[in-house]
Parts: structure tokens; sequence; C-alpha cells
């Protein structure tokens, strides 16, 4: 019945221009921040230009240079996305960034359902298992205080000595930083069922497997895809901090990189590139957003 009830909201005809309403409202609250943080953007050079970098009424310098070289204009760096990104060359910066940001986003999308998988099966072992909760959740919780930039190299020299690919090691760097919020929310999404409806079950000599599939998958869809979301751009991240030290050259961490060694030349190219890598998290997280919409009903999803 909850099934049904399910369809028949997904498909009530009255339920369509409600639906309209509230994606004009998104698409409009969006457009309406990204004016607000350019003209903030604008603004503060304005200010700087004003008053010569100084904080009104103070003597007090600006935490931040307003000039074109630390904060370039906002109509430089989209201008920039159109020209060529190298002298003499004839691909544009938008085409170098976009063909980086899918090389990069097949990496970060293999560690993503790898860490996503193994962060799913880790939280299902520890709901069904306490002791193994108690034993493995510090080394766990631990195993996130270290930072990311002394684990990368570590795993690409590793994978070096394993004979891997180097984009297998970037994406096992990228499946780090998507295993750990898949883990919790699923063990937290897999103890939501009313114990009621799970001694239900169990009197009706359902197996822990069956009530895993049937009663507590479900229970925790909404749990999981919270932590999905949150471990998308988590998994981009990942995926260009790892192509650094292995020595990638078609990703973004290696345009990143190369237009900041040119940062004073052209501080609006490594600003693209920067968008480019914000457009990319930003692309991934709708995606499983638009899975999240697919898969759980409405009336279950966390938050809307």
């Amino acid at each position: 019945m909850a099934v049904a009830h399910a369809l028949e909201i997904e498909t009530d005809p009255g339920l369509e221009p409600q639906r309209w309403q509230t994606a004009l409202r998104r698409a409009v609250s969006g457009l309406v921040i990204l004016i607000l943080l350019g003209a903030l953007w604008e603004g503060y050079k304005a200010l700087g230009a004003a008053t010569l970098g100084k904080i009104p009424l103070t003597t007090i310098d600006l935490p931040v240079r307003p000039d074109d070289k630390s904060m370039p204009h906002l109509w430089t760096i989209i201008g920039a996305l159109f020209q060529p990104a190298r002298r003499g060359g004839e691909e544009t910066l938008l085409v170098i960034i976009a063909r980086a940001a899918l090389f990069t986003w097949r990496e970060a999308g293999v560690g993503f359902v790898v860490g996503s998988g193994v962060g799913f099966a880790l939280g299902a072992l520890l709901g069904r298992f306490l002791w193994l909760e108690r034993s493995l959740m510090p080394y766990l919780v631990a195993s996130q205080t270290v930072p990311l930039l002394a684990i990368a190299p570590m795993i690409v020299i590793w994978g070096g000595q394993l004979n891997w690919p180097a984009w297998g090691s970037v994406t096992l760097i990228s499946a780090y930083l998507t295993f750990f919020p898949v883990t919790i929310n699923t063990l937290r999404g897999l103890r939501s069922p009313n114990p009621t409806a799970v001694e239900l079950m169990r009197s009706y000599a359902a197996s822990e497997m069956q009530i895993l599939w049937k009663l507590r998958l479900p229970a925790a869809l909404p749990y999981i895809f919270t932590a999905l979301k949150i471990s998308a751009p988590a998994s981009v991240i990942g995926a260009i901090v790892g192509e650094l030290p292995s020595g990638i050259a078609d990703g973004l961490g290696r345009v990143l990189l190369t237009f900041s060694y040119f940062y004073i030349s052209g501080p609006e190219k490594l600003y693209a590139a920067i968008l480019g890598a914000a457009g990319l998290g930003i692309v991934f997280t709708v995606l499983v957003v638009g899975l999240e919409r697919w898969v759980v009903p409405p009336e279950r999803r966390l938050a809307e």
C-alpha cells in the first residue's frame, strides 16, 4: 500500500503545477544568489578602489587586495573562457577546462561508486553486528583525521609498486573521501525503522536478510542519499588532489596547477579553472539529486 500511495502521489496531475512552481522558485533563487555574489565581488573591488585599499574611516588595509591581479573582474574571468588558453593556440580555455573536467569526472565517478559500495557494505555490517561497530568505529573515525595531502602520495607510491594505472590510485583516493559519510548514514538509516515493525517481521519468521532488503533498506534510502550528496563533491576533490602526485596530465588537477604557475600574468585563467572545478562538483551533486527524486518517494525525502 505504501508503494501504491507513492505512485499515486508521483502520478497525480494536480502536483504538476506545484512542481513547476517549485522548480521555478529554485531557479530564481539560484540566479539571485549568483547575482548577489557577483555584486559582492565587484562591490568589494569598487570599495577598494574608492578607499585606496583601506577599510572606510580607518587606516587598516582590506583583508584582500582588490586589484586586478588578486581579484579580476567577473567579465574578465568569463571572457577568458572564450579566448585561446595559449599563445598561438586555437583551443579556447573553456574547451580545455571542459575536457579536463570530463577526465576528472570519470575518475571521480569510479571512486564514488567504489566508495559508496564499500560504505554501504560497512554500514550494513556495523548495523548487523554491534561488537563490530564498537571495534571498528574508532578506526573509521581516525581515518578521516589524517590529511588527504599525506595519504595521496602514499597511495600513489603503493599503486606504482603494485603496477596499478595512475588513474586507479586517483579513484582510490576519491573513494577514500566517499566511503565514510555513506557508512555513517547507512548505519543510521538501517536502524531507523520502528522496532515494532522489525519485531513484526521476525514474528512472521522473516530472515535478517529479508528484513534488511524489505524494511531496513527502504527506510535507509533517504539517509543514504543525503550521504551521497555530501560524497559527490568530495569525490571530485579527492580526484583533483590525487591527480597532482600521480602525474596525470589530462585532468583538472594539472590544469589548476599549470594556471597557478602563471597566476601573475593571467590570474583570470586560474579563477576560470576554479569555476570549472566547482561546476563539476555541482553537476555531480545534481545527478545524485535527480537519482534520489527517481528512487525515493517525495514524502520520504529528508529535505526538499
